[in-house]
């Protein structure tokens, strides 16, 4: 299995390393990588920490990934939803009922893809900045069918929890959330 996940300037860091180390941990491979036009070796988020990414998108062929993972950060969020390279592979992955995901404000990059279907969750607020006829509802994570999303920075593992048991079940996803003492 290989989940992409874009990291741009902003992004919430909780998020984006909750994301990665919990999909790792079920020996999900992560694609960490960054804008193409980007020129820095480091990005960074929204709390000044900097991740290096592995690769840039254009280096990436949506037939040898099985979904993206978008963390949130409103900056984060902002230069995903611009980036038509990232809605384009959003929309391609939906052609192909592959995962997508996203987590606090990211879901407002989803609804600029015009992927969102029938439910979402957000960060509380950011809903009002979503046009879709999805409706929106305050759970902690929202799965719809093959759209994933989560409310925020505290929930970053049990979103990373809902992708594994989307992506390789029930076992591994108890598995891991008994190996991280997720109650």
């Amino acid at each position: 299995m290989n989940i992409l996940v874009p990291i741009m300037e902003g992004f919430e860091e909780i998020e984006l390393v909750s994301i990665v180390d919990t999909l790792r941990r079920a020996e999900i491979n992560v694609i960490l990588t960054k804008d193409s036009n980007h020129t820095s070796e480091f990005i960074t988020g929204a709390h000044h920490i900097k991740i290096k990414p592995e690769c840039t998108i254009s280096q990436i062929n949506t037939d040898d990934i099985d979904g993206i993972s978008l963390a949130g950060g409103y900056n984060g969020m902002l230069n995903l939803k611009n980036n038509k390279e990232i809605i384009n592979i959003i929309q391609t992955l939906n052609k192909q009922n592959k995962l997508i995901s996203a987590i606090c404000a990211s879901p407002i990059v989803l609804d600029e893809a015009r992927v969102l279907k029938n439910k979402f969750t957000c960060y509380p607020g950011c809903q009002n900045q979503i046009n879709s006829k999805a409706r929106y509802t305050e759970e902690i994570i929202c799965i719809d069918e093959n759209i994933i999303t989560a409310n925020g920075p505290a929930s970053g593992v049990l979103f990373g929890l809902e992708i594994i048991k989307k992506l390789l079940g029930e076992t591994k996803y108890n598995e891991v959330k008994n190996e991280m003492l997720v109650i």
